[in-house]
């Protein structure tokens, strides 16, 4: 996943991507991102990507399925790991030699967009198709209004039960169409008494942005304004801190200790994933991850809340995006294979859900009979919720925001920082780091 960066990545990528501004202003542009494509013209794409070996090999598989289309398309492949990664593509950045297709993420995507690095892709609708890709999830993408990126798949925030727990100690969850945070609260109390403590009801929070972003989101603020000023209210954060501390507190959710080592811990290591919380937040695609650990019968629910409020806390993330660079000479060319990786039957049969549940609903639907039934059911849920607008994208600076948000709730579970402290304290560290870049 994202986490994992270092300080010296995260500045490496900052300088990188300045120099390539100053580079991008002595010389021309790219291609015409509207040109007709040859099919005769030796054409040559490289192509950025990171992940795991399965990805590679996929991934090379989709290459070799275009060239059947485009034989004289020759595509580079270019992977590495995550923090790799970033230090390999600020260099190209800055030195103008940039791959033609970049596989990007959310914390980086303004930082490259708005000092020109990427193209803007509704320069290239003539060969990149977006009908079938819900709006939300295209607005993800976007930064100042401009589609600098299309999400690969997608990820909604949820809760898992453990349904064999819930049975073994005679639980009735409530409704969870409609539930509340205060019945949460009330279920993960019974879960944790019924079982004497071996099993807590419910798995702490407050390391990612899901669950700040939610939250934020069923109170009707936001956690950047459009101009990507902090914009969260003190009142707000105190209250998601000071509901998490009081879970603790109740043994409602796990001690301090417990829940701190787990949030550094691999999945596999977690409370859900050994069994020994029955209730806990997730990205939906996560699902396939926890059931296999657990070895026992998980579920997706809703998020509590959201019957409750006017606009909805749930929306789409992108689990990473095809950019195309504003240097390429054959951007017309590079859309096209975008449009393949995003739009068609053959790349979508190969890739299946490794890059997320596809964002094209078409392909979506599709695919369904070929996924497991874990990757089916994260398929399903992003059917089955209710998505508000998507969140402003990650300003330029704030690419550290989990680091500082883990440090704070830290603070707040630890009683060091009471939850007002702990709010006004992050929303002053977290501008400071926007102010900086």
């Amino acid at each position: 996943m994202n986490n994992g960066i270092s300080r010296r990545n995260v500045l490496s990528i900052a300088a990188g991507v300045g120099a390539a501004t100053t580079l991008a202003a002595c010389g021309g542009g790219g291609g015409d991102a509207g040109a007709a494509i040859s099919t005769t013209e030796p054409i040559t794409l490289r192509f950025t990507w990171w992940g795991s070996d399965a990805r590679h090999k996929r991934t090379k598989q989709a290459i070799e399925l275009f060239k059947t289309k485009y034989p004289n398309f020759t595509i580079n492949g270019e992977f590495k790991d995550w923090n790799g990664y970033w230090d390999s593509l600020a260099t190209t950045v800055a030195a103008n030699d940039a791959p033609d297709i970049i596989q990007m993420d959310e914390l980086y995507l303004a930082s490259y967009a708005e000092r020109g690095a990427l193209l803007d892709l509704g320069t290239a609708s003539t060969h990149l198709k977006t009908a079938d890709i819900d709006p939300a999830a295209l607005d993800t993408g976007k930064v100042d209004g401009k589609q600098y990126a299309i999400p690969t798949g997608l990820n909604a925030y949820s809760f898992v039960v453990n349904d064999d727990l819930i049975k073994q100690f005679n639980i009735t969850l409530p409704d969870t169409e409609t539930w509340s945070w205060e019945d949460l609260r009330t279920i993960g109390d019974k879960i944790s008494k019924a079982s004497g403590g071996t099993v807590i009801g419910v798995q702490s929070w407050g390391f990612d942005t899901g669950s700040l972003n939610v939250w934020l989101r069923q109170q009707g603020a936001a956690l950047y304004a459009p101009d990507g000023k902090v914009s969260a209210p003190p009142a707000v954060l105190a209250a998601y801190w000071q509901y998490l501390l009081d879970l603790a507190k109740a043994g409602i959710s796990p001690q301090p200790s417990i829940t701190i080592e787990r949030a550094a811990a691999a999945l596999d290591q977690s409370g859900m994933a050994t069994n020994t919380t029955a209730i806990g937040t997730s990205w939906n695609t996560q699902l396939t991850s926890y059931q296999a650990a657990s070895g026992k019968n998980l579920r997706l629910i809703k998020i509590p809340g959201e019957s409750q409020v006017g606009t909805p806390g749930a929306y789409y993330k992108s689990s990473m995006y095809w950019s195309i660079s504003s240097r390429s000479k054959h951007p017309a060319e590079a859309a096209a294979f975008v449009d393949f990786l995003l739009n068609s039957q053959e790349a979508a049969d190969v890739l299946l859900t490794d890059r997320g549940v596809p964002g094209n609903r078409t392909i979506r639907a599709a695919l369904a009979p070929k996924l497991t039934a874990t990757d089916k059911a994260a398929a399903d849920y992003l059917d089955a919720i209710k998505v508000g607008p998507a969140p402003r994208v990650t300003p330029n600076g704030a690419s550290g925001i989990e680091a500082i948000l883990k440090r704070h709730s830290e603070e707040v579970l630890f009683e060091r920082k009471t939850p007002q402290q702990a709010a006004e304290s992050f929303i002053k560290e977290l501008q400071t780091e926007i102010d900086a870049a």
